[in-house]
């Protein structure tokens, strides 16, 4: 029998950087929101797919945050 990847266990994206960002409302870490958080281990599998899915996106808008945030004012 051979398992595939839809019926395989969904991991937590969780990359134990637990920060909320202020104007985001994203994790800096795993991109998920506090909503998103709270209710992941009550989600049924296909709900941390669409989950995951919205991640990428955030990511990289949420690094383009950060830097934007570090660099310095003229």
């Amino acid at each position: 029998m051979t398992t595939t990847l839809s019926h395989a266990p969904v991991p937590s994206p969780c990359t134990n950087v637990c920060r909320i960002h202020d104007a985001t409302g994203w994790c800096e870490g795993c991109g998920r929101t506090l909503g998103e958080i709270a209710a992941w281990s009550a989600m049924e599998d296909d709900e941390k797919r669409a989950v995951w899915a919205l991640l990428p996106p955030r990511r990289e808008r949420l690094a383009a945050v950060l830097q934007t945030e570090k660099a310095p004012r003229t």
